[in-house]
């Protein structure tokens, strides 16, 4: 039942983030869009409480409680972002706003965007190592906690794996492509 409530929580954040955007642009309803996006980390909390729960109500820990540690981290890190992300396009879509920036493709600047999101990455990883930890301590019971414990050490390869981007880049940063030239510049004279 929890995976079912994650997967609600996950649907229920991309319905509330289009409906306020939606009543914030082509509707021009501010205050009204305004007050959607400001549901949005409610639905985290919706999660926190059905974990808790299910946790009190003596259910063994299973994996669904380790992913729901997980989506609530990664869902507070990378939350503001992400409605960052989408109100960016609908601004520009249907506010007349400038073109959606996106990501730098190279230099200094492409490096600190890969060390940002590998910083969001570390504080979303710690802020499910603090939830897994709290389960396991609520529970008290280490046969029933035995799959949050495991989750830990999940989330540690997962974001070791995703260090290798800002590493990589640091050490080897994408330079600027060199404008084409055409085949003919390059024939031989005859």
């Amino acid at each position: 039942m929890l995976i079912a409530v994650i997967a609600g929580c996950e649907i229920g954040f991309w319905i509330v983030l289009a409906a306020g955007l939606a009543a914030r642009y082509p509707l021009r309803l501010r205050r009204t869009g305004a007050a959607l996006l400001l549901c949005v980390p409610l639905l985290d909390v919706v999660l926190l409480a059905a974990t808790v729960i299910d946790l009190r109500g003596g259910a063994t820990a299973g994996s669904g409680h380790g992913l729901a540690a997980a989506y609530l981290g990664y869902s507070v890190a990378f939350g503001h972002s992400m409605v960052r992300w989408a109100d960016e396009r609908f601004a520009h879509r249907f506010a007349g706003g400038p073109p959606p920036s996106g990501k730098p493709k190279h230099g200094g600047a492409r490096v600190r965007y890969e060390w940002r999101e590998f910083g969001k990455a570390t504080l979303a990883t710690a802020i499910a190592c603090v939830l897994l930890l709290a389960m396991i301590a609520l529970v008290g019971d280490a046969d029933r906690t035995e799959a949050l414990t495991a989750w830990l050490g999940r989330l540690g390869v997962v974001l070791a794996i995703w260090s290798i981007w800002p590493i990589s880049t640091t050490l080897w940063p994408p330079k600027p492509k060199s404008p084409d030239t055409t085949p003919a510049e390059h024939a031989h004279p005859r």
